[in-house]
């Protein structure tokens, strides 16, 4: 496919989607930034989540890794479903009954300032770190595939797509990226189902050839049933549980748009429709991935040793222009539909967590708007930076394993911190909060890098969040408990 078509491609849906932006953010105040005026369709809330969840990391990666893994990233989606399921039955209701824009606000009345703005901290490091990994998938493709071979350098394309994403989500925020992220969900899931077809047809399979082939074969395989791997059944079901919980549930991210609707049991069903499409979603891309080898197989086509680049490479070079338009599309959409969000939930939590704009009544609204714009505009210098890096230590991996590697590492502390907060009625000082967090990371890292040395032959997978959480709820009662005030101690010894 031709360098120009596909910016043409590009170009087309950026219209669209900047006609889209303009409409729902044209009277947006802070409000509509921040909460959406807790007046968004649920129904359009749970489509828009698909997109976002998956972004172009799933669109790329996963497919990749079919190879390697089969069907076995199945397992940890089923996790994801119970993980939703306590989302929807025990965070959202304290979400709800608390009212909160952000959702680290509820560390801040449970604890205190600090316990709230370390958890604030840890999403804002998780969740950029996370979307610069996923948003650098989908720029060096488009580096690969067209601007490299016109001469324009990475920085360029990698600042040209987040200058895109900060014009449409600067004014209107969640309020437009409710309708934005429906647009986009609705081109990730056509890309897919469109590129299943066009490699059936490549494959000369009808939909009985596709279950036939696929189920003799080992693609299709799900489950592992060696404790020693990470890729073990029931380590894949507690983290993917896990990772749901505090990816979706303790992510400023993704609740912003469920706590965008108008009551707790329209959020609910929000959670309860976006599961299983998200399970079909899934499945399809896994089809996806295999009928990518077996293409590759049938057509001579080398694998390459990053097998993040098979998707694209088929895609924009083997299947025809039909077909390369589908996969860019596709692309673009999975990949904005994560990225574009980021900037806005930073935006809040860092408005909200650290510069408190709801304790602030001195600040009108006027001046509220101008400190979100200028917030929200560093966050996206930001993300160019961090984008920047990682090119610059670029290697040989699967996009997909560092985002869940990187959110076991940052998201633990979060886990450790809101379980402690849900489940006991302790009350704890801050202060030592961040220190405590950060030495949980390095004894996990350590654990993580010594394991098959120290516990014959095993092998951490995304466990390594559920001992992260455990490793700072306990330095949090061990270190940061309050002590007892002197008066009721003194009554207590009394009687």
């Amino acid at each position: 496919m031709h360098p120009a078509t596909i910016l043409t491609c590009v170009g087309a849906y950026f219209a669209a989607l900047l006609t889209v932006a303009w409409w729902t953010g044209r009277r947006a105040d802070n409000a509509g930034y921040f909460t959406g005026n807790r007046r968004s369709p649920w129904v359009w809330v749970a489509l828009g989540l698909i997109g976002d969840t998956l972004s172009g990391v799933s669109y790329i990666s996963v497919p990749g890794k079919v190879a390697t893994d089969h069907f076995g990233y199945l397992q940890l989606v089923l996790g994801y479903c119970v993980g939703y399921a306590l989302i929807g039955t025990v965070l959202l209701p304290q979400y709800y009954r608390l009212r909160l824009t952000s959702i680290y606000e509820f560390l801040g009345q449970r604890f205190d300032t600090t316990a709230q703005r370390t958890g604030s901290g840890f999403f804002l490091v998780s969740r950029l770190l996370g979307s610069a990994a996923r948003l650098y998938l989908a720029v060096t493709v488009f580096q690969t595939f067209v601007f490299q071979g016109w001469g324009v350098p990475f920085w360029v394309t990698a600042g040209s797509a987040i200058l895109l994403i900060l014009i449409y989500t600067l004014r209107g925020g969640i309020q437009t990226l409710v309708w934005t992220d429906l647009f986009q969900s609705g081109f990730l899931v056509l890309g897919v189902l469109l590129s299943i077809g066009a490699l059936m047809i490549g494959l000369d399979w009808s939909p009985s050839d596709l279950v036939l082939n696929l189920s003799r074969g080992p693609e299709t395989t799900v489950f592992n049933g060696d404790w020693r791997s990470p890729g073990f059944f029931w380590k894949q079901l507690m983290s993917g549980a896990a990772l749901a919980v505090v990816m979706t549930g303790l992510d400023q991210n993704n609740m912003q748009k469920t706590l965008s609707c108008r009551t707790l049991p329209e959020a609910q069903k929000n959670l309860w429709l976006f599961t299983p499409i998200m399970v079909l979603v899934t499945v399809a891309i896994l089809v996806l991935g295999a009928l990518l080898f077996r293409f590759a197989e049938m057509h001579g086509i080398p694998v390459p040793a990053r097998t993040d680049e098979l998707f694209p490479r088929i895609a924009l070079g083997s299947l025809g222009t039909p077909a390369a338009v589908i996969f860019v599309l596709g692309l673009t959409a999975a990949t904005f539909n994560s990225a574009d969000s980021v900037l806005t939930s930073l935006t809040t939590s860092f408005c909200v967590d650290f510069l408190g704009f709801e304790q602030r009544h001195d600040l009108s609204e006027a001046a509220r708007g101008i400190i979100r714009r200028r917030v929200h505009t560093v966050f996206a210098g930001v993300l160019f930076a961090t984008l920047l890096i990682l090119r610059s230590l670029a290697s040989q991996f699967a996009v997909i394993d560092l985002v869940l590697k990187l959110a076991s590492y940052t998201y633990g502390p979060l886990l450790g911190l809101f379980s402690l907060g849900l489940a006991t009625q302790i009350r704890i000082s801050g202060k030592p909060l961040p220190w405590i967090a950060m030495g949980a990371i390095a004894l996990c890292a350590t654990l993580d890098q010594q394991s098959q040395r120290w516990f014959n032959g095993y092998r951490f997978g995304f466990e390594l969040l559920l001992l992260n959480a455990l490793l700072t709820a306990m330095g949090a009662l061990v270190f940061a408990r309050t002590p007892r005030p002197a008066a009721s101690a003194t009554a207590d010894r009394g009687s």
